[in-house]
């Protein structure tokens, strides 16, 4: 290979085009996997989850349907800044197509399994006789979200290519 006075690579065949094409995309598909949501946003919506519960258990109705409307405001601010992954640490910043377009489906589907497991549970713990299931439900999927979000999270991006 030859670089020209004007900049121009010449003699370049094929292959090396090819070669360097693929190392191009390597390296992309490499940063995107690096892209996620930082460990803080699992836990701290794991803790929103337990006081849902915890609401949804001891409180009244109005209350349970307030912090729910409260939390799904505070998880979208979060999550609009946070989603896309763009910014996981102050040092990475990368385009939006390098992240993709799917992983903000990826992380609202896994939101609609997580309600439905807590619901599954806590309907179970009900029918067994458990005096809080939706405390218990909701414990048992915020142990989930907090120590195997980014896991699950990075299984599901694979599963569906994001």
């Amino acid at each position: 290979m030859r670089e020209s006075e004007d900049g121009v690579t010449e003699n370049v065949t094929p292959a090396d085009a090819r070669a360097a094409l693929d190392a191009v995309d390597r390296a992309k598909a490499h940063v995107a996997e690096e892209v996620g949501l930082p460990r803080w946003y699992w836990w701290l919506l794991a803790a929103g989850w337990v006081v849902i519960g915890l609401i949804g258990d001891v409180g009244p109705q109005w209350l349970v349907i307030g912090a729910t409307v409260g939390f799904g405001v505070v998880h979208s601010a979060i999550a609009s800044r946070r989603l896309s992954g763009r910014r996981r640490t102050d040092r990475m910043q990368v385009s939006a197509d390098t992240v993709g377009h799917r992983i903000p489906v990826v992380v609202i589907g896994m939101l609609f399994a997580l309600v439905a497991v807590t619901i599954a549970a806590a309907v179970a713990l009900h029918a067994d006789g458990a005096r809080h299931p939706g405390i218990a439900a909701a414990v048992f999927v915020a142990a989930i979200v907090g120590l195997g979000g980014p896991e699950i999270l990075r299984t599901l991006r694979r599963w569906v290519h994001a």
